[in-house]
């Protein structure tokens, strides 16, 4: 974060960013910190905690490694109603409850056509995610092509994933933190669902009320990360394994691990798409699919 706030087409010395955060600093360097970096930087922390969060508690809930907001649909979901919204002329909290309304509606088409009279299985939930992200993303193609010309280069842009009009990322972070603490008391639970319902229910975990909170939470973290900066992929589906790798199984590392790794990995992605063509800047949903495109091929490969 340090970084992030330091770097970029004018790139500010550790002394001069620690002088801005203290109070002092040129009015030129407090203006560059305060209200352009740092905003941006705390929004990127949070909306990838939200999505690694939300990826976590996914592949939990479907024991799948390559369940994930993005690849799903629930981001597409979450564009759909986001976008409405804007072609409507609304912001603001509409805006929100809009793309909330979106990711639920399409966890429930994911979830359920996967499901339909048996279990899950893996290449029942990727077929679904992948029709229905699908559908979604012709939705949006439609809703572009009926858009004011003066409202689609702003609708492009944040379709690809954009942290520029970060503005407020309190809402977020306190999201984030609040779904933190919510989840670490359901660790053990999390832990036994993790193994299958029929454990989970023998073992005396309430099967049914769990999942419904896994559901309404990932729908939730995935609508706040869309509002907040668009369609940003993969950090969902890289940031929960890589996790599992290095601390193993357990839902009470995991979820705060992935709160905190997940939000630096979008703020290293951030600064990376502000620095590589400076002073042009790329969308940050391309340097996450970059990232995240070799690792889905290859849990793909493995879970042959």
């Amino acid at each position: 974060m340090a970084l992030s706030v330091s770097v970029g087409s004018a790139s500010l010395s550790v002394g001069d960013t620690f002088a801005v955060l203290t109070g002092t600093g040129t009015p030129i360097q407090q203006t560059l910190v305060l209200e352009l970096r740092l905003p941006r930087t705390l929004t990127g922390f949070a909306t990838g905690g939200l999505l690694a969060v939300a990826g976590a508690l996914m592949q939990v809930l479907l024991r799948n490694p390559l369940a994930d907001p993005y690849v799903l649909g629930l981001s597409g979901g979450a564009a759909v109603g986001a976008l409405l919204a804007m072609m409507a002329g609304v912001a603001g909290a509409v805006v929100s409850g809009s793309a909330f309304a979106g990711a639920l509606l399409a966890t429930f088409l994911v979830f359920g056509l996967a499901h339909g009279t048996g279990s899950w299985t893996p290449s029942r939930l990727l077929l679904t995610g992948v029709v229905v992200a699908a559908g979604w993303g012709a939705l949006i193609a439609l809703i572009l092509a009926m858009s004011p010309a003066r409202q689609l280069p702003g609708m492009l842009y944040w379709l690809m994933g954009d942290l520029s009009p970060a503005a407020n990322p309190v809402p977020g972070l306190i999201l984030l933190t609040l779904v933190c603490l919510l989840v670490f008391p359901l660790g053990r639970s999390l832990n036994v669902l993790a193994r299958g319902p029929m454990q989970a229910a023998a073992l005396g975990v309430s099967v049914r009320p769990l999942e419904w909170t896994i559901y309404i939470l990932a729908s939730l973290l995935t609508a706040t990360a869309v509002t907040m900066a668009g369609s940003v992929g993969f950090v969902g589906l890289v940031v929960p394994h890589m996790l599992r790798l290095v601390l193993g199984n357990d839902q009470r590392l995991i979820l705060p691990a992935c709160a905190m790794a997940g939000g630096s990995l979008l703020v290293l992605a951030d600064t990376l798409a502000r620095v590589v063509i400076a002073p042009e800047q790329l969308p940050v949903g391309v340097i996450t699919a970059l990232l995240g495109v070799p690792t889905f091929l290859y849990l793909l490969y493995r879970s042959r």
